[in-house]
């Protein structure tokens, strides 16, 4: 049994859920190069049997559906209500396709699947050792585990520019967090990311890094007013509050990173694979 996600479903089922959705475009955009990263090393194959964990708004469903064509199966499990009803509209052509509206880690998923998939979506259990294993027993004998989960904040520089110059703004210190709690950097320390799979029973186990330029948007003012909306900013500005003040030096934050591309900063993850004995 495993520790109740209860938080992190609310969450995920109201403002955060209902912003992610509203910004589903432009957000597949900024993590283009990680998805295509992580579905190379999925490397899903026709007639395959998928679970998308953490599937959000579909994106990545919809790139595995294209992999496993129509002889295959995908299945995308999330707890956010609002953000599968998006992923349905957009994967309606596609039969090969289903969704699962529940926590992965306590969820009745079929079984015999031959790859499990997650961007950015693992790492919001409370037990992640408990939900591993859980998924392991919906995976055969020899099939694959791949996904991809952010590395350290402090170097994340899209995260850390615009929450830095938010928290100078608001005059606020927050308390220290808990760096193993659920949330978008809980895996951040990769040799913890090995023992976790290791102890749920996977072998096999690569966890790589890969770093990449993000596109946050058009320019400063663009990226700044996402950056408010969602991420560890956004955190921070549902905490305490906004206003012009944040909104304009996180601008002049994010200006410093120009190009004529639009502001562009990098992001650290982790490339992890593993095997279902």
């Amino acid at each position: 049994m495993t520790a109740d996600n209860a938080e992190q479903i609310a969450s995920w089922n109201a403002e955060v859920g209902a912003r992610w959705t509203t910004h589903q475009e432009r957000l597949d955009a900024l993590l283009a190069p990680i998805s295509a990263a992580a579905l190379a090393l999925a490397a899903a194959a026709p007639g395959e049997r998928v679970l998308d964990i953490g599937c959000g708004c579909g994106a990545t469903t919809l790139a595995l559906a294209d992999a496993v064509g129509p002889g295959g199966r995908v299945l995308g499990v999330d707890v956010s209500a609002p953000m599968l009803a998006r992923a349905r509209t957009r994967t309606a052509a596609y039969p090969q396709v289903d969704y699962l509206e529940a926590d992965a880690a306590r969820a009745a998923l079929p079984g015999a699947n031959d790859l499990l998939f997650s961007r950015f979506g693992v790492m919001f259990f409370a037990d992640p050792v408990g939900a591993f294993r859980a998924m392991r027993a919906a995976l055969r004998g020899g099939a694959r585990a791949a996904f991809v989960c952010w590395r350290p904040f402090m170097e994340n520089p899209w995260a850390t520019v615009p929450a830095m110059a938010g928290l100078r703004a608001l005059g606020v210190t927050p308390p220290p967090s808990d760096p193993l709690a659920p949330g978008p950097f809980a895996f951040a320390d990769g040799a913890r990311v090995r023992t976790i799979l290791a102890d749920a029973g996977y072998d096999a186990i690569a966890v790589e890094r890969f770093d990449t330029p993000m596109v946050l948007g058009a320019d400063a003012q663009d990226a700044a007013a996402l950056a408010m909306e969602l991420g560890p900013l956004g955190s921070l500005v549902r905490t305490h509050g906004g206003g012009a003040a944040v909104r304009d030096a996180v601008t002049a934050a994010l200006g410093a990173h120009e190009t004529a591309q639009g502001i562009v900063l990098e992001g650290s993850a982790w490339l992890v694979s593993a095997r279902a004995p």
